[in-house]
């Protein structure tokens, strides 16, 4: 009897053990429900929204890039992205009909994306303002047409390998475009529209938008006239000469800002990705093809270095002058050669120069006489006057890819080396590198730094940003960058710099032709560097001519190419500088 009453004791303990639990179990069931409820609503109503809402990008206009004069040399031009949304199309043969006949696309193509189960299918994007605004007025279901921007350039081959180009999500690839992109890009919007459980938008929902924010405005210094001018040149020398390239650089030499870089042939902006000299990219492979086109964008005028031959007689004059290892007044004897240990290094002359002091050797261009300075130099203090001149950093340029100089170790410059290193050859340096150490010794002494970029200004004109650069003061004295200006204006005015000479202007300058290699491979390199005013360099020039037919010599083919310029815009220069324009 005891057994029976303690088993249903046990019965009823358990039964209300169990009951208690349960109601612990519920109340913690609506606690949960109430915290979910009510303390997290917000949250959870959020999430909720999420779910049936889907995002489309806008893309935002990128900021144009313009030039010294206000004209604009990268601009934007209105297209749009078509794209579709699975859920939301009622008569997809329809849509596949339409989308592949007005965007040109294959029915197949086409059809794979349109039946692709997804939140939004991208189909086409750049597509022109009117097949869009066709496609839209159609006003076909699950069918989104967006405007979008694609890069514009105005002057199409135009200053190419300077400004760069944009791809297909307009982000920059070379030049300006990508070494600016933070400045260019702007930032991207937003559209938000509501579903219900079936992907279907909900009309009285409507849309959110967030609006893009445009991209910065570029200034840059480079000035279109003078671009155009140096191109015409530039063109029309490879051209007469048969060369298989050209450049011509034009900066002041007192800021460093670069006001032309042409590099020929140049290519077409708006159709980046179209092989030169109508070569059928079909006929490639890929890689090859590739190879082909980032030959085609390289930009000679920093990518590229060469042996720069008797211009960088300028490097040497000035280490001579400074080192005090020869002055204006000292006299040599050139008799077509000197001997360098046990090598015979030959004047262009072969007959010789004779009896001329410093000045006369480097209005002559002399190679013993530039030869025996640089001996008197010395290996350690001539390689120390590269570093102080900036010839063993690069120039800090503001473009992608500047090549560095390719100069011996010191320990390996022995008195032939240090012999052939002075008067230009034996070593490589880019155009630009010569270009800005030639102004740093004719400016007065201030490593400056080339560049393009002036000020990136906001697209409403609320907000600009001015761009500051490095200088570097007392690169050589003011003594000797006075000694230099008035010897290479002698050298334009009564030297081997002659046809480079203008009426009417006192202009600076040094003479270059050096050989590429492989040595007596018959392939020449023709430049001239020149300046002006000579007692105030405003402007420098620099021009390459790269393997020219017939006559080769830069004194005779690169000078006139040079004054051709300096005639044309050196008037147009004064003029912007007395009307402030």
């Amino acid at each position: 009897m005891e057994g029976k009453m303690n088993h249903k004791t046990y019965h009823r303990s358990k039964t209300v053990t169990v009951f208690f639990l349960c109601v612990l179990v519920l109340l913690g069931l609506a606690g949960r429900l109430v915290y979910l409820m009510v303390f997290q609503s917000e949250y959870y109503t959020l999430k909720a929204r999420e779910l049936h809402e889907r995002e489309r990008s806008i893309k935002a206009a990128r900021g144009r890039i313009i030039d010294a004069n206000g004209k604009i040399l990268a601009d934007n031009k209105t297209v749009c992205t078509v794209s579709v949304i699975h859920s939301q199309i009622s008569d997809a043969e329809e849509v596949i009909a339409v989308l592949s006949k007005e965007l040109g696309l294959s029915e197949e193509y086409v059809r794979k994306r349109v039946e692709k189960y997804s939140s939004i299918e991208k189909i086409k994007s750049n597509v022109e303002k009117e097949v869009g605004d066709s496609i839209r007025a159609r006003g076909l279901d699950g069918v989104k047409v967006d405007e979008d921007y694609k890069r514009y350039y105005p002057y199409d081959t135009l200053a190419s390998k300077a400004l760069g180009f944009t791809g297909g999500d307009n982000q920059g690839i070379i030049g300006l475009e990508v070494v600016y992109e933070e400045y260019l890009k702007g930032e991207a919007g937003t559209i938000l529209t509501v579903t219900d459980a079936k992907g279907v938008e909900q009309d009285e929902e409507g849309e959110e938008r967030v609006e893009p924010v445009s991209g910065r405005d570029l200034y840059i210094s480079l000035d279109i006239n003078i671009q155009s001018y140096a191109t015409q040149l530039a063109m029309q020398t490879m051209e007469t000469k048969e060369a298989d390239r050209v450049s011509i650089l034009v900066m002041n030499p007192q800021s460093g800002e670069i006001l032309a870089m042409v590099d020929v042939p140049e290519f077409d902006l708006n159709n980046p990705y179209t092989l030169p000299n109508g070569m059928d990219a079909s006929a490639f492979s890929e890689k090859k093809r590739q190879e082909l086109l980032n030959a085609m964008w390289r930009n000679g005028c920093i990518n590229d270095t060469y042996e720069p031959g008797s211009t960088f007689k300028i490097i040497t004059a000035a280490a001579g002058l400074e080192s005090g290892s020869v002055k204006p007044t000292d006299t040599f004897n050139c008799p077509g050669f000197i001997m360098v240990e046990d090598r015979k290094i030959r004047c262009h002359k072969v007959g010789g120069h004779g009896a001329e002091d410093f000045v006369q050797g480097t209005m002559n261009s002399c190679n013993p006489v530039f030869i025996t300075v640089g001996l008197r130099i010395g290996v350690e203090r001539y390689y120390s006057y590269f570093r102080q001149f900036g010839l063993l950093d690069k120039t800090g340029i503001d473009l992608p890819g500047e090549a560095g100089t390719i100069m011996h170790k010191m320990e390996n410059i022995g008195p032939v080396e240090l012999a052939t290193i002075s008067f230009g050859q034996s070593f490589q340096i880019t155009p630009i590198q010569l270009a800005t150490t030639a102004a740093s010794i004719v400016n007065g002494g201030r490593r400056i730094t080339p560049h393009f970029a002036v000020r990136a200004v906001s697209a409403d004109g609320s907000d600009s940003q001015s761009f500051t650069y490095p200088v570097r003061e007392h690169v050589v004295s003011d003594e000797t960058s006075e000694t230099m200006r008035y010897i290479l204006e002698q050298v334009v005015a009564e030297g081997s710099g002659k046809n480079g000479a203008v009426e009417g202007y006192r202009v600076g300058g040094k003479t270059a032709t050096s050989q590429t290699l492989p040595r007596g491979s018959g392939r020449y390199i023709a430049s001239f560097l020149g300046f002006a005013p000579a007692d105030n360099p405003q402007v420098l020039a620099l021009a390459v001519i790269h393997n020219p037919k017939g006559t080769y010599y830069g004194g005779q083919i690169a000078a006139p190419v040079v004054r051709q310029l300096f005639e044309n815009i050196l008037p147009y220069l004064e003029e912007k500088i007395y009307t402030g324009k």
